[in-house]
């Protein structure tokens, strides 16, 4: 039997071949058959999650916490040490310098990433902004994001931390941070289906089983854009995250 693996399409695109790397390790070492989904974005990947196919999942915390949630579904492992922050960011040039610059119908760039909205309208609290206060300005990935930012369409654009850390140094020197989240809790979890319960044990031993120390695990790891590996979560740490997202919808 194949299990059908899927990756939230809000990585960077240099790690998209450390995933297949990181499965054809698992696979040799779980002896289980895992075949990658890969969704170019979140509609993409609400049409496999809903076609019922989906065995494994690598979730953003907010897609987690519906998958626990409403299907049952097993966190398992979590990226070490690598959290999901974000940042707010805009041109160099701008005149914005903080977000309590940010004013009333200013325009913010972003994907159709809800955790990373989520985290940002709450950076935003010392602007006063709320959700309606904003024109959102949809991007189909951070470079996209990036490019409005640069090119005056926007303000502002909200980036995935890793995403932002991710994009070409002549971008990033042409952008400025105005604020950096460090909430350190909040994660990317792997997700097992619970019909996975037999074979789960095998495949959580090869996960977590992929050592930094290992130069042949620390090249995969490094593809992927992980270098600390993978750490085992509990349902407690699951339900601990799940809490905090609570938090950023109230």
């Amino acid at each position: 039997m194949t299990l059908n693996m899927l990756v939230a399409p809000d990585f960077a695109p240099e790690n998209f071949p450390g995933w297949y790397m990181l499965s054809t390790l698992l696979q040799g070492r779980s002896g289980l058959r895992l075949h990658l989904l890969m969704p170019s974005d979140a509609h993409e990947q609400a049409r496999m999650l809903a076609d019922g196919g989906v065995d494994l999942v690598y979730a953003n915390p907010f897609d987690a916490t519906s998958l626990i949630r409403s299907e049952g579904y097993i966190p398992f492992a979590r990226p070490a040490g690598h959290s999901d922050e974000m940042v707010i960011a805009t041109a160099a040039t701008s005149p914005l310098n903080c977000v309590e610059d940010l004013q009333p119908d200013c325009s913010i760039a972003l994907t159709d990433n809800r955790d990373v909205k989520l985290i940002g309208l709450r950076l935003l609290e010392p602007a006063d902004l709320t959700e309606q206060d904003i024109r959102w300005e949809l991007a189909n990935s951070y470079q996209a994001a990036a490019r409005m930012t640069l090119n005056g369409q926007v303000d502002a654009g909200f980036f995935l931390a890793s995403a932002y850390h991710s994009l070409a140094r002549i971008t990033r020197e042409r952008l400025k941070v105005l604020v950096e989240s460090k909430l350190r809790d909040i994660t990317h979890v792997l997700l097992a289906h619970p019909r996975m319960s037999e074979d789960l044990p095998k495949l959580a031993e090869a996960l977590l089983g992929v050592n930094p120390a290992d130069p042949g695990d620390l090249e995969v790891l490094k593809a992927l854009g992980l270098a600390n590996g993978f750490e085992a979560m509990e349902q407690e740490d699951a339900e601990f995250m799940i809490d905090l997202m609570d938090t950023l919808l109230d």
